[in-house]
């Protein structure tokens, strides 16, 4: 079938992107699903820093893919041994489609699986090629989703069922934003009630770490951010403090905190994240630097301040379990997830959301195909 979808052709592109147009809305064409794939029509798609880092160039990936990782769908078509989804049934999709069979899916981790990995970084499906084409050429997928697109072929396992009542632009960040922030408190770090926690970034992912925390009952919670709107939304969201990386963390929290998530992606909010965490204290990393930046700390800190320094991917869990248990937080008010979009867009404005994203000006935003 034929579909329209945003097409990066060259990354490295000057900005703004507005100009450049790094994406360019396409015809493009889209296989059947096989075995073990569906056929969704895309209904909301998140815009996230992962995706950035593929048109800057700063995220190896090969091209040229359609983009987009974070989003949600309504099934129109099964491909063979598809059972357990039905036509018109909505889905949220995660980005790390797991394979069962790896060591860390058979570890209870597939949010880790190995095989699904390396799929994504070939830009192929978890089952080998690609299902998109332009012009007679095949096409990469990002992540196996590439959900800047009206419709897309995915691997079922990269699709959690949700009830159909959920707002849309709410639940097209369940499967990155919500996963890997709240996944990361909760599953990565396991915070528990009565640790103090500081959370280092507040976009999409941060702030949903920040929501995470309240229902771990941290306290207390401090939000790090040089934007003055985001740490305004982190107080309403339930921060107890909200400061500047300028400002010294110990402060407000005498010896420093007992967990630190950075979310930054950035070496130099790493580097403050572990300097601030408390003797015996837990150091959770889940933003994405550029590949070439390394960390320099103390080696024998490690031992004498006994700190642990780990990262976390895709909520460290298994999303078929952690969303629906979302979707229950959401129905109870404990979760405001509709707080963390700043605005809707339609695709034909996803170059601007990318300059809006650098800017720094926006939480979430999210494409409406």
């Amino acid at each position: 079938m034929k579909t329209v979808a945003a097409l990066l052709m060259k990354n490295g592109l000057p900005m703004p992107y507005a100009q450049s147009k790094p994406f360019e809305l396409v015809e493009i064409d889209l296989e059947k699903p096989r075995e073990g794939e569906v056929l969704l029509r895309i209904t909301g798609a998140g815009i996230c820093h992962s995706d950035l880092s593929i048109v800057n160039g700063s995220r190896p990936r090969p091209i040229p893919l359609i983009g987009g990782h974070e989003g949600v769908g309504v099934v129109e078509e099964l491909g063979a041994g598809v059972k357990d989804l039905k036509i018109g049934d909505t889905v949220s999709i995660i980005f790390m489609p797991p394979c069962g069979e790896c060591r860390q899916c058979l570890h209870g981790i597939p949010a880790y699986c190995s095989v699904g990995s390396a799929a994504n970084v070939r830009g192929e499906m978890s089952r080998g090629g690609s299902r998109i084409s332009f012009n007679g050429k095949l096409i990469h997928h990002y992540n196996g989703v590439s959900c800047y697109s009206q419709h897309m072929v995915l691997d079922r396992r990269s699709l959690v069922k949700i009830p159909s009542d959920l707002p849309l632009s709410s639940t097209a960040i369940f499967g990155c934003a919500l996963l890997t922030g709240i996944g990361a408190v909760r599953n990565g770090a396991k915070v528990p009630s009565g640790a103090s926690v500081g959370i280092w970034g507040l976009g999409g992912v941060g702030l949903a770490a920040l929501i995470g925390a309240v229902i771990s009952k941290a306290s207390p919670i401090i939000a790090i951010d040089p934007v003055a709107m985001k740490r305004e939304l982190a107080l309403e969201l339930g921060a107890d403090i909200a400061i500047a990386p300028t400002d010294n963390v110990r402060e407000y929290v005498k010896d420093g905190v007992d967990y630190s998530i950075e979310t930054v992606g950035r070496v130099e909010a790493l580097q403050q994240a572990y300097e601030m965490t408390i003797r015996g204290g837990v150091v959770t990393t889940i933003g994405l630097p550029d590949p070439s930046a390394l960390l320099g700390i103390p080696a024998a800190s490690l031992v004498t301040e006994v700190k642990t320094l780990q990262g976390s991917y895709m909520g460290s869990g298994d999303p078929r379990k952690d969303i629906p248990e979302f979707v229950q937080y959401w129905r109870e008010g404990k979760l405001p997830v509709e707080k963390l979009v700043s605005l809707t867009r339609p695709m034909s404005e996803v170059n601007e959301a990318m300059d809006a994203l650098h800017g720094g000006e926006v939480v979430r935003q999210v494409i409406l195909p």
